[in-house]
């Protein structure tokens, strides 16, 4: 991470006051972000075997982007449980979901949205990858995400 992506992680964000976007685009973030998670062979076999109503997953996952996104507040849950009870994740899928991720946001045609999410996801990337490694491992040393 440079140190400008650095300041700019540990920079809170007044999500409340601006928000990035619309509920509209970020429904088709959403959606189009997890279309390519779908269709990825590494990460799509994975979200297959563990989701159930993609349909009602989506709108589960909308609601975590709004809160993030517009500060709406509308979701609430234990993302990191449910991770942390995956078996076999490496850091390598985090890699390969940030990954994805970028690639959704670099389509987007409102940048304040874009640059805002991939922020964020970075953060939600690294607090699950640490978190998992905690779960799996409690006395194991815990690494950051790397460079993608």
């Amino acid at each position: 991470m440079t140190p400008v992506e650095r300041a700019q992680a540990a920079r809170p964000l007044n999500l409340q006051l601006s928000p990035a976007g619309s509920e509209a685009e970020i429904t088709e973030l959403v959606r189009a972000f997890y279309d390519r998670v779908r269709a990825d062979a590494e990460l799509g076999p994975i979200f297959a075997a563990h989701v159930d109503d993609w349909d009602a997953h989506l709108v589960r996952l909308s609601d975590f982007w709004s809160s993030l996104l517009r500060g709406t507040a509308r979701f609430s849950g234990s993302p990191m449980q449910k991770h942390a009870a995956l078996p076999g994740l490496t850091e390598a899928l985090f890699q390969r979901w940030l990954s994805l991720f970028h690639d959704t946001c670099a389509a987007l045609p409102n940048r304040v949205l874009a640059e805002r999410a991939e922020l964020l996801a970075g953060r939600v990337a690294r607090s699950l990858w640490m978190g998992y490694q905690l779960q799996q491992a409690p006395e194991a040393p815990v690494r950051d995400l790397g460079p993608g």
